[in-house]
């Protein structure tokens, strides 16, 4: 059904469902995985207090972290695993690394880390299901919906 799987994971608990979800997935139709995780350039340190440079960097420490836990999740089930940590805005990098890579489904948790702030901007995973061009995978706590986008 699919030959490779992309989960995106934000750290959140959703997200770390959505990532169970995806390598039983891959094992299960010997599927490629591939995991991603961004950090979000929108987000503006101009207070003079927070150098830039430092902020994104503690950023890309901590969604490499999280790539880290997929990495241990998917070799305990003997599961091969591609990750990347990219910067930029989460669905657009989340879709442009699907498409680069031929991925047959995307994996999103149905909340991420900020539910405020996904109120006011539109949340990723809503962005993710109206603008892919092939089939999402969204993962709540304790179930699954399918969302076929094209």
């Amino acid at each position: 059904m699919y030959d490779s799987i992309l989960v995106a994971t934000d750290g959140s608990e959703t997200a770390s469902t959505a990532v169970d979800h995806a390598v039983e997935l891959a094992e299960r139709f010997d599927a490629s995985l591939y995991g991603i995780a961004v950090v979000d350039d929108r987000t503006a340190y101009d207070t003079g207090i927070i150098d830039p440079e430092e902020a994104e960097q503690h950023l890309r420490e901590r969604a490499a972290g999280w790539l880290e836990e997929l990495e241990a999740r998917a070799a305990n089930a003997g599961v091969a695993v591609e990750t990347t940590v990219r910067t930029g805005v989460p669905h657009e990098e989340i879709l442009q690394y699907a498409t680069a890579t031929d991925i047959d489904v995307v994996v999103v948790g149905a909340r991420g880390r900020s539910s405020f702030k996904g109120a006011l901007l539109g949340s990723t995973v809503d962005r993710v299901v109206r603008v892919a061009d092939r089939t999402v995978l969204v993962v709540g706590n304790s179930s699954a919906s399918s969302t076929g986008s094209a």
